[in-house]
């Protein structure tokens, strides 16, 4: 889909607060409440927009912890990879989950209260699957966390 001016505007303002009243948004960008209502409709049904949630602060409800894993393994079929994915989607603690080119396949976010609940996360997660290697990490300062992306 072709974004102009003002469809990037939108998505802008409304991936810092999802909240904003259609008639702010309309003020902010110039335009008035109905054209902005009905771009954000077409924006929701070519998948533009994905979702809307609210995004928690971890430190305030007890996750104070961010760790982050490299993974290297020796097995790449396609039922390894299945039976990974499914337990990295079954398992809350991690944020997000990547695969890579270079020296390490995998890569993980992950958020717990404290470092011995990410012992208790590592040892129930490398007793569900073979790896061959597995690097953590802790995050001693967030310098920049963000979920929007630039438009």
């Amino acid at each position: 889909m072709q974004l102009d001016e003002t469809d990037q505007k939108i998505l802008r303002l409304i991936q810092l607060d999802a909240t904003l009243p259609l008639e702010e948004i309309a003020r902010q960008i110039g335009s008035t409440k109905s054209p902005v209502w009905n771009r954000i409709k077409k924006l929701k049904a070519a998948g533009v927009i994905d979702r809307e949630v609210a995004i928690l602060n971890a430190q305030k409800i007890g996750l104070t912890e961010t760790f982050f894993i490299s993974i290297r393994t020796d097995q790449h079929t396609s039922d390894w990879l299945g039976r990974f994915t499914e337990i990295v989607n079954e398992m809350p603690e991690i944020l997000e989950c990547h695969r890579l080119t270079g020296d390490v396949d995998y890569i993980m976010k992950v958020r717990v209260a404290s470092t011995r609940d990410f012992d208790l996360f590592y040892k129930r997660f490398i007793g569900r699957i073979n790896l061959f290697n597995v690097t953590s990490s802790l995050s001693m300062e967030v310098i920049k966390e963000t979920t929007a992306i630039k438009v």
